[in-house]
């Protein structure tokens, strides 16, 4: 094959990858959801200036979902209410996520109970999260046919959620505090703190003098 096809090549290439990007480009900003747009109507509340990126994930439960303003949610961020769409809950809401928040990329929220997020809480991506695990306190029968537990989970107001944190039923996380990447959070902790590990402990803690002291 001679250069000048090479080039000629070379040039549709370049058209078509342009062609493709622009597309893609054009499909991300069309699809991405606001507060003004029908499908934002689904959910509890979705506030003024949020955004729900496209493509979105599995998103179910809208009614029992509350989105504070200015909140952005990630690409394929998948968000919760119940087991199955249409299931009737028993709380409302039972994911309530805050305002000014940022949930990242290809992150899982799956609430059954109470999630509660508060405003400026920012997480990398795919962090999962949920208020609810399986029963396996039976031996003899297989776990999916088990009753499962329920326990709230909370974040508190200007967290840091590092990518690849699992929260688990109960977690009680406080506020400005720092979750390291692929942390798994369990249990209670107070405000300004940094938690790391699997299950997670307290490695740095605030304290008003001395500042940021290792534990």
């Amino acid at each position: 094959m001679s250069r000048a096809s090479d080039r000629l090549i070379s040039k549709k290439n370049v058209l078509l990858a342009r062609i493709i990007n622009g597309t893609w480009n054009w499909v991300c900003k069309r699809g991405t959801i606001g507060h003004l747009d029908r499908f934002a109507k689904r959910f509890g509340l979705f506030g003024k200036g949020a955004c729900l990126m496209f493509p979105r994930g599995t998103i179910f439960g809208e009614r029992w979902i509350h989105v504070g303003e200015d909140t952005l949610i990630g690409p394929l961020a998948c968000i919760s209410a119940g087991m199955v769409p249409g299931q009737e809950m028993v709380s409302n809401p039972v994911v309530s996520i805050g305002q000014r928040c940022m949930i990242g990329r290809g992150s899982h929220i799956v609430g059954h109970f109470g999630i509660e997020i508060g405003d400026d809480v920012i997480t990398g991506p795919y962090i999962y999260m949920t208020d609810q695990n399986h029963g396996y306190e039976d031996p003899t029968v297989p776990i999916r046919e088990q009753w499962p537990t329920d326990k709230p989970v909370s974040v508190g107001s200007g967290t840091w959620i590092g990518t690849g944190v699992t929260i688990l039923p109960g977690a009680c996380v406080g506020a400005n505090c720092v979750i390291a990447a692929n942390s798994v959070v369990t249990g209670v902790f107070p405000d300004r703190c940094l938690i790391a590990g699997v299950p997670a402990k307290i490695m740095r803690e605030f304290k008003q003098g001395s500042g940021w002291v290792k534990n």
